[in-house]
């Protein structure tokens, strides 16, 4: 099954003064636009309760942004950043949180020229952190990304270490540096596990009343976990999109996700709550088909969704995987998706999206292209030409899925 889909085609002129450089104060006081049966209407995200099904099932990601950016300084007074991607050693997340002595991280290093070997050191270290010594040393570099052993003193574990020492990452196309007010924004109220260097932004929106009202219209909450990467800043450069890397994201599901998603299947709304969980519940399909035809599960490659029909129903392929998470006597797993997910990709889990408005040639236009089809272009004028703000601190809107679309042949 070949893709030929151009980038270009998935274009819009989105003009600067659109872009949200800022979160409204008041987070649910944003808008949100409606499409369903065709038809766009437009509300308050606080109204969202009254927007959604009784029978609905509402999926968030839990993961939690962390200061990954990291200012550092050589004994020559070169400036050097360094943004922590994931962990290398130890690799599970938790672990290397809770190490208190060093740790090394898969990263990018900015004016990494001015660096070529040896230890630099945390710009401030004395006035922000004390006797803390924060120093970090090139442990391995490839073309992409960098290894980075990061090591101080006083014994307090890395996550205290960054929280002292690092910023919040906010997207690039800001144009702004991190900000005090970023701390909380730039994170849901939700937010429990730390890993993420990208918010999963449609989750900024909701407060602690927002939740309240989903709960006493009955509307079921689950949470999963995916850490979002710095692949989501990443433009795609290729002509076509089937050039384009996608890089892998790690995520947790628990069994009794799993089961809830199946008693879901038939007869409720299932709702991601933007493009990470949405992204993670497709995985979930393909996942259980590897347990049918290879007795396990491993990873969701990029293109994975494309290689066949797949004859296996959503229901066969999520108790298989519920099969062998028995088997294997699990409550949970860790696993990794690289999902992309373009026009021609077949929805097996999600039936609604709460989602923002996204950068154009873009790989998240393209999942909203996938998931309601060409009428993706009325969506976006609608919001150009009604004042929606774009991007990550902009509105939202809640998107019904079009059942007519399929793979392609």
């Amino acid at each position: 099954m070949e893709l030929k889909i151009k980038i270009q085609d998935y274009s819009y002129n989105l003009p600067d003064e659109k872009i949200a450089k800022y979160p409204l104060p008041d987070r649910d006081l944003s808008k949100i636009l409606i499409f369903e049966n065709k038809l766009i209407s437009e509300s308050k995200f606080r109204n969202l309760a009254e927007l959604l099904k009784n029978d609905t099932l509402l999926v968030f990601n839990n993961t939690k942004v962390v200061p990954a950016r990291l200012f550092f300084k050589k004994s020559s007074g070169a400036n050097i950043e360094i943004f922590c991607l994931e962990p290398h050693m130890p690799e599970d997340y938790v672990r290397s949180f809770e190490a208190t002595e060093s740790c090394e991280w898969v990263c990018i290093v900015g004016n990494i020229k001015k660096w070529k070997d040896g230890f630099v050191y945390f710009n401030d270290y004395q006035q922000l952190t004390g006797d803390l010594n924060l120093k970090a040393e090139i442990v391995e570099r490839s073309d992409n990304n960098i290894i980075i052993r990061f090591s101080w003193d006083t014994g307090i574990p890395f996550s205290a270490v960054i929280e002292q020492c690092g910023k919040i990452p906010i997207p690039p196309y800001l144009n702004r540096d991190t900000e005090e007010s970023d701390l909380e924004r730039y994170q849901t109220v939700y937010a429990l596990k730390r890993g993420s260097v990208a918010a999963p932004t449609a989750g900024l929106h909701f407060t602690d009343v927002v939740i309240e009202n989903l709960a006493q219209k009955g509307i079921e909450i689950e949470k999963i976990c995916l850490h979002v990467g710095a692949g989501t800043f990443l433009p795609v450069k290729s002509e076509y999109i089937v050039d384009h890397k996608m890089h892998f994201e790690p995520f947790e599901i628990t069994k009794n996700f799993l089961l809830k998603i199946l008693q879901s299947l038939d007869n409720k709304d299932i709702v991601a709550v933007g493009t990470t969980s949405a992204r993670t519940l497709e995985s979930l399909y393909y996942l259980g088909v590897q347990c049918i035809r290879n007795g396990n599960p491993g990873f969701v490659e990029q293109w994975e969704p494309y290689k066949s029909q797949y004859e296996i129903s959503t229901r066969e392929s999520i108790e298989a995987l519920i099969n062998w998470m028995d088997k294997m006597d699990s409550s949970s797993f860790k696993t990794k998706t690289g999902i992309i997910i373009v026009p021609g990709f077949k929805f097996r889990i999600i039936n609604r999206l709460i989602t923002n408005f996204h950068q154009p040639q873009s790989t998240l236009l393209l999942l909203i292209a996938a998931f309601i089809g060409s009428d993706w272009r009325r969506v976006y004028e609608y919001a150009l030409s009604n004042n929606f703000r774009f991007l990550s601190y902009g509105d939202s809107s809640i998107l019904t899925k079009n059942s007519s679309l399929n793979v392609i042949d």
